[in-house]
């Protein structure tokens, strides 16, 4: 079947393939139909295409991204695949290239990327050292209102914790965030004054009224446990807002009655954690040879905890990953393999759809009846289908129309990548 002929208006997609949690009934994978009228979902049927078992999910929600930073790799290449290699290259691009311009031209391209692949929101992190944080909270907020309608935008400032204290000029940044609607966030490592840092920032969101999201002990280094101090932070101040911590790669390295606390701790406070397999996976444990431990935190035992746990793309073609394109049928696939989330609980695909949604406040992916016909349709009639190859002729509906899924050409970007 080429759903590229799927007819316009009022119609029953009979025989389509849906994960049961996605529906709310018991099992794994479900056949149904599926009808659609005036770009909703709806019970009433129409008329009938036979779609042979295809799959269908909700659009996804892409909740942790870095697109200021994106596609920047061929004038900016990691040197040496590692996470110094990467802080310093992304650094010395940002001193010298980072103009509204040169980022608007980026992030821009990112999302038609992420458009075409059916993605319908997106949480991005933006590098907020002054004075890029003059740049670019503007040019997200021109941005966010130029795909309104196509993907649903947030962002929150990315500063390392050693900025965030009195007088460090990081209440601009946060009055920047603030008169944008975004989220306060910040990198944390154990620095030996983190505990009143990360309060001093936790009372810059209250006072403002903000979401918290933070980069999280992005390190195999078992002693960084800067996790411990947020959830004990967030539960002895009554921080009441929501807050995502992001990574965790350290709870992977701990010794597992030490990982088993945090994590209790992490439930207490209900932190929504959110893990980036593919970026991890490339910049954890490189060293000569071969690496052995991947930096994967510990999904299955916080999601046994109750804690709400979300997968997303991370970094695009910059120094802190050198692939990807925002694909989040890539980033299930790739977090099904490297997690093993095949074999465990039946309900993982909610992880790319309604809890990343959940954490971030984002309308939630559904199949329900009266919710807009925001699809993804594959070919693939079961998971190993599905995760076999990598869907490229999948069929992407938004308001039960179907777009067009041409993917820009990375020679729209040569003019940005000469240098001198």
């Amino acid at each position: 079947m080429d759903f590229r002929t799927l007819p316009n208006g009022h119609i029953t997609l009979k025989n389509v393939t849906v994960p049961a949690c996605l529906i709310g009934v018991e099992g794994d994978l479900v056949q149904r139909d599926l009808s659609i009228n005036a770009g909703r979902i709806t019970e009433a049927p129409g008329q009938a295409v036979d779609m042979k078992g295809a799959m269908i999910f909700p659009a996804f929600v892409d909740m942790h991204t870095h697109l200021d930073k994106g596609h920047i790799w061929p004038r900016a290449a990691n040197p040496d695949g590692s996470f110094d290699g990467a802080l310093r290259t992304v650094g010395e691009d940002r001193l010298a290239n980072w103009s509204a311009e040169d980022v608007a031209t980026r992030m821009d391209f990112a999302l038609r990327c992420a458009y075409a692949h059916g993605t319908r929101a997106i949480r991005t992190h933006l590098d907020s050292i002054p004075p890029q944080d003059d740049i670019s909270w503007p040019v997200f907020e021109e941005m966010r209102a130029k795909w309104q309608g196509r993907i649903a935008l947030q962002a929150a400032c990315l500063v390392g914790c050693d900025r965030v204290e009195e007088g460090s000029g990081f209440a601009h940044t946060a009055d920047l965030v603030a008169g944008a609607g975004g989220v306060l966030g910040m990198v944390s490592y154990p620095v030996p004054d983190i505990a009143a840092r990360v309060r001093y920032f936790l009372a810059l969101a209250a006072e403002r009224g903000l979401h918290a999201d933070f980069h999280v002990d992005e390190t195999l280094d078992p002693a960084s446990e800067t996790l411990r101090v947020i959830a004990e932070a967030v539960l002895e101040t009554g921080f009441d807002a929501p807050v995502t911590v992001g990574h965790l790669c350290s709870l992977s390295a701990q010794e597992p009655d030490r990982a088993a606390s945090t994590m209790d701790l992490v439930a207490k406070a209900g932190l929504h954690v959110v893990s980036l397999p593919m970026c991890n996976l490339y910049l954890q444990d490189r060293q000569e040879g071969t690496p052995r431990m991947r930096g994967l935190t510990l999904v299955h035992e916080l999601k046994a905890r109750g804690v709400n746990v979300s997968f997303a793309s991370d970094n695009t073609r910059d120094p802190f990953y050198a692939y990807g394109d925002l694909d989040m049928i890539e980033v299930m696939r790739e977090a099904t393999r490297i997690g093993h989330l095949d074999h465990s609980d039946t309900d993982w695909v909610q992880a790319f759809t309604a809890n990343p949604a959940h954490a971030c406040g984002f309308d939630s992916p559904s199949l329900a009846p009266g919710v807009p016909a925001d699809l993804v349709i594959c070919r693939a009639r079961s998971w190993t289908e599905l995760f076999a190859r990598p869907q490229a002729d999948r069929s992407v509906l938004r308001d039960g129309k179907q777009i067009d899924r041409m993917l820009p050409d990375y020679a729209e970007l040569d003019h940005l990548m000469r240098t001198s």
